[in-house]
């Protein structure tokens, strides 16, 4: 009777512990991954290919770092899709920045994001096991009231201004890919449309970046959940999420080099290149850096 006492003390022990860790790295991370694209309002971007594609780079470095701290485990393909569905998303961002703001983008992308992932994870979208709750009304009252704050998010005013500083706007290679005829601005597409429609355009982007946010790890749910069947191409695969990550990453790497070779040829081989948003693309590096520090 002692011994289950003492084991059972041990577990409340350790599941409060968990617990504890668990919202001290979610606070870390909504600070972190919160502030990482800030450099995207104080750097010209322009249209935000280059951005992405360097942004995305870092990514994958974080990734082949794990990779080796973790000695190479099993490299699943279909893990790779969801770093395609991430990139794609991640394209969106300079736009919804240039047209809606960064906070009132990161509210709208980060909220559907949020419903996104709970739906399909509620209710076993996508062929991933669907999760039980303890008390499912208040699990469906915390959806609901997600769901109107980003219906109210979308009434907040913003004014969005633009980088004019000369020397920030400096061409990476002024004399070879980018001429003085053709000289680097901030300038993107978004900024032909009016007021009215460029608040269209960025809240539009920002709701479909946060369902490509809320959906980019599901195959990778779906590889774990799919471990405990033999008859399965994923039987016996981990249950660990960081042996997912090198795969995962690769594919957000991948993917955004695709839409970058694909941008510089509708560039005619003239793509807008932008010096100051090398390091501020590595930004990502410190959040992602933190969260695996964090769990290993």
């Amino acid at each position: 009777m002692d011994y289950w006492v003492a084991d059972n003390n041990h577990t409340v022990s350790g599941n409060s512990s968990n617990l504890a860790l668990g919202f001290t790295a979610s606070v870390v991370s909504v600070v972190l991954f919160g502030s990482n694209f800030v450099p995207v309002k104080k750097f010209d971007t322009g249209d935000g290919m280059f951005f992405q594609w360097i942004l995305c780079a870092s990514i994958w470095i974080v990734s082949l770092v794990v990779n080796i701290i973790l000695h190479s485990p099993k490299f699943w393909p279909l893990a790779m899709v969801g770093g395609c569905v991430w990139a794609t998303g991640n394209v969106t961002v300079v736009p919804i920045v240039k047209t809606i703001g960064l906070g009132l983008g990161l509210l709208l992308w980060a909220s559907t994001n949020l419903l996104t992932g709970w739906a399909s994870s509620r209710f076993g979208w996508f062929g991933i096991n669907p999760e039980e709750v303890e008390r499912p009304y208040l699990n469906y009252a915390g959806a609901g009231l997600s769901a109107l704050s980003a219906i109210i998010f979308l009434f907040v005013k913003t004014e969005v201004k633009s980088v004019t500083s000369e020397s920030e706007t400096t061409p990476l290679l002024r004399n070879s890919i980018n001429s003085e005829e053709h000289a680097v601005t901030d300038e993107s597409w978004v900024d032909k449309f009016s007021p009215l429609q460029r608040r269209l355009i960025g809240s539009l982007l920002a709701v479909g970046a946060g369902v490509l946010y809320g959906t980019c790890f599901v195959p990778v749910l779906y590889i774990k959940d799919h471990s405990k069947n033999n008859e399965s191409i994923y039987a016996g695969s981990s249950q660990y999420d960081l042996d997912y990550v090198f795969a995962h990453f690769s594919g957000i790497f991948l993917t955004s080099t695709v839409y970058f070779l694909i941008y510089c040829v509708v560039m005619k081989n003239r793509p807008r290149v932008f010096p100051q948003a090398i390091l501020p693309g590595k930004n990502w590096l410190f959040p992602m850096l933190y969260t695996v520090r964090f769990y290993m």
